[in-house]
């Protein structure tokens, strides 16, 4: 249904752009306020998108192609700081995951962006206008939320994500690595195809420590990774800049207002230890065009009780994840031994409850818990 009214979405990240695209394909008219330049600096972050996810930017014509772009991984294996370990193998003839190069996919939705009629690019937002939507859609660094009314709850983990490429004496074999061990979490995601060596990195660590490792030299970042993750692929060699970040749960205390509605990191974000803060945003790309979708030809893109359709279908999925990547944190950097024990012994009890973990890989492959 073609519609005069107007969308604008302040924030052009992933989410941003994708709920742009997703809009236009209902004919409505977006204006997308951010910079579609590209970065200063190269951008070494990996993102796990899962099949919702997937299907979300396929959609709106921005899914990478290219296996080199987006890596499926057909295994994963994470390991506790003990005897605990769990292992995830994909059904035969499908993928559990893939991880996507994060400066192509931002070269996919930039070029759908540009390439569609309905999409407006503008470096500052236009005069708001009767019945129209604001999207914020600008991570959780965010001024234009408070700004609008809204306030967020957050709490500051002690750890500081680091995120850099390394390519591994060994093929990686579509396989995704994940080590509790001690007061770090290390992941090893498969990027460069399925054939390739190259992994992306994010080491969950004490805040002075990331500081240190970032500012330490590619051979010392490299030999610490190399005995992180065991050799479980040989010899580590650092191939791209080392970033850092601290890491924040937070939560919007409501995402909805008459004409503004909240989606991606600035409604929420999550301990990247699951790799699901993405698929959370990307949930909420498709939630908000499903009710914009549906919404009756008397209501208006803006209206408050059609917007808060959308905040009640993505609170539990969001807070699910919230508390259980949270707990999960929690639970591993306690120093108490009973915790430890109980942790190594949950993770073995687990991985041998075949239904259970079944229906533990299907929940995160097709969508956010429910």
């Amino acid at each position: 249904m073609a519609s005069s009214q107007d969308v604008t979405i302040q924030g052009a990240g992933i989410v941003g752009m994708a709920l742009a695209l997703s809009l236009a394909n209902l004919r409505l008219r977006v204006t997308l306020v951010g910079d579609l330049n590209p970065p200063a600096q190269a951008d070494v972050r990996a993102y796990a998108i899962n099949h919702a996810g997937k299907a979300t930017l396929e959609a709106v014509g921005a899914w990478p192609q290219d296996p080199h772009i987006a890596t499926p991984v057909r295994q994963m294996r994470v390991f506790g700081d003990a005897q605990g370990c769990v292992q995830f193998d994909a059904p035969e003839g499908d993928d559990l995951t893939w991880i996507v190069d994060v400066p192509a996919l931002i070269q996919c939705l930039q070029d759908a962006v540009r390439a569609n009629p309905k999409i407006t690019v503008a470096a500052g937002a236009p005069e708001a206008k009767a019945n129209s939507l604001l999207v914020i859609s600008e991570g959780r660094a965010t001024t234009t939320r408070a700004l609008a009314g809204f306030t967020a709850r957050s709490v500051t983990y002690p750890h500081h994500a680091l995120a850099t490429r390394v390519r591994m004496a060994q093929p990686h074999a579509g396989t995704a690595w994940q080590w509790f061990d001690g007061n770090t979490i290390l992941g090893l995601l498969p990027i460069g195809g399925p054939d390739g060596q190259d992994m992306a990195v994010v080491w969950s660590q004490p805040a002075a420590k990331a500081e240190s490792w970032r500012e330490a030299g590619p051979e010392a970042l490299a030999q610490a990774l190399t005995e992180a993750s065991h050799h479980t692929l040989g010899e580590a060699k650092v191939i791209g800049s080392v970033a850092t970040w601290p890491l924040v749960l937070s939560r919007a205390d409501r995402w909805v207002a008459s004409g503004i509605a909240l989606v991606g990191d600035t409604a929420h974000t999550v301990h990247p230890l699951a790799g699901q803060g993405l698929n959370l945003g990307l949930g909420d790309v498709a939630e908000l065009t499903r009710v914009l979708s549906q919404r009756e030809s008397w209501r208006s893109v803006g209206d408050l009780k059609l917007l808060r359709r959308y905040e009640r279908a993505r609170a539990l999925p969001t807070l699910s994840m919230q508390t259980a990547t949270d707990a999960l944190f929690l639970a591993f950097a306690s120093r108490l031994p009973l915790v430890g024990t109980l942790r190594n012994v949950g993770m073995q009890w687990f991985d041998r409850m075949g239904p259970v973990k079944q229906w533990t890989m299907a929940q995160a492959r097709l969508a956010e818990p429910n």
